[in-house]
């Protein structure tokens, strides 16, 4: 049989232009399963959207800078839940789209993605920068972090753990899952509970000058409810005998090494991170490193992250790449504490002056606050 030129290109054109046609409808196909990727992955991230409005969680901590008089010093990265800052939702919601962003293209080309329980979790404290330092965290790739406080340990734990993993974001292999709920670190039940989910978990707490983390909780209380006792009258027990009411959760949270002792009871002190609150706002790079060194991973969150906003007083997250706008943590963020008589305070520092130094010594760390 005769090679003929013309069957040949008949047969050729036709199959180059189907190979060509497949190979469009395969990147167009790609394209709309990475759009439907990111919907699905955003909103994992969020498993509470739906009822925040009913039930909202509490926010947490961000850290101030220290002023040499506590009285008119600034809460700098308050990290609690305001009830009337709605805005704050939506600035918290975005910034886990943004985390998402850098992450979901990874997260397409690894089918394995699944929902799984945390091998670690920011554990406190309230008022110390937890909300600061969770932020920062989900700029790292190999990080999948839940935004709202799930408070599986101390509120919800009936519900058990299924219930706990589905509010979790989907993560590869490679990847870290976290979540932060700081009041874990003072609840007596919790070391145990985590204990029980998984002995090698790794804990960081976050930790600020105990005085300035007392008066900031303070004044979180003062702006949902006025009418409440002033800071003084609280604070003591008997104001003529200036006996300390260690009893309010605004004075016992800063007995660090008192909690730090049930924790000790479960897990190694190596298993623990103390994070400065201080110095996550005068050097969030360098607290950062020490914080991906511990969780073993790569140092990809750099001083090329951050922007020092002096506004507002305390560092916003940037994209190194571009130069679109930094993005600081919610518009609400930096309460103005209330004057405090100064030998109130003079009193309490006298009184955590012990707690402090035997917390400088169960952690090898001078945190500097005496």
């Amino acid at each position: 049989m005769e090679y003929s030129p013309i069957l040949h290109s008949l047969h050729v054109v036709p199959s180059s232009h189907v190979k060509n046609k497949l190979f469009v409808f395969c990147i167009m196909l790609s394209l709309w399963v990475y759009m439907i990727y990111c919907c699905v992955g955003y909103c994992s991230t969020v498993p509470n959207l739906t009822y925040r409005s009913v039930n909202r969680h509490d926010n947490d901590a961000e850290v101030d800078n220290q002023e040499s008089s506590l009285g008119a010093s600034r809460d700098l990265l308050n990290n609690e839940n305001d009830l009337d800052s709605r805005g704050d939702e939506w600035d918290e919601i975005r910034g886990e789209a943004k985390a998402l962003d850098d992450n979901a293209m990874s997260g397409f080309l690894n089918e394995s993605e699944s929902k799984k329980l945390p091998q670690a979790i920011i554990i406190g404290v309230k008022k110390g920068g937890t909300r600061a330092l969770l932020e920062f965290l989900r700029l790292h790739p190999d990080i999948r972090a839940v935004g709202a406080e799930p408070h599986f340990f101390d509120r919800n734990y009936d519900k058990g753990l299924e219930w706990y993993r589905e509010l979790m974001p989907k993560s590869s292999a490679g990847q870290l899952t976290m979540e932060k709920t700081p009041s874990y670190y003072v609840t007596k039940e919790v070391p145990a509970r985590i204990y029980t989910m998984y002995k090698d978990t790794k804990l960081i707490v976050v930790v600020r000058n105990p005085v300035t983390r007392a008066i900031s909780d303070y004044t979180q209380t003062r702006s949902k409810k006025p009418d409440i006792p002033s800071f003084e009258t609280l604070t003591f027990k008997n104001i003529s005998a200036g006996l300390i009411d260690t009893t309010w959760s605004a004075v016992q949270i800063g007995m660090y090494a008192k909690h730090l002792e049930r924790w000790l009871q479960f897990f190694p002190m190596e298993q623990l991170l103390f994070v400065s609150g201080e110095r996550l706002i005068s050097d969030p790079a360098g607290e950062m490193a020490r914080v991906q060194d511990f969780l073993g991973l790569r140092r990809v969150v750099t001083e090329k992250h951050f922007h020092f906003n002096p506004a507002k007083g305390f560092p916003c997250l940037k994209r190194p790449e571009g130069n679109s706008k930094p993005h600081c943590l919610g518009k609400t963020k930096g309460r103005t504490h209330p004057n405090i008589d100064p030998e109130v305070v003079q009193r309490l520092r006298d009184f955590y002056k012990p707690f402090n130094s035997k917390f400088y010594q169960m952690t090898g760390q001078d945190f500097g606050w005496d």
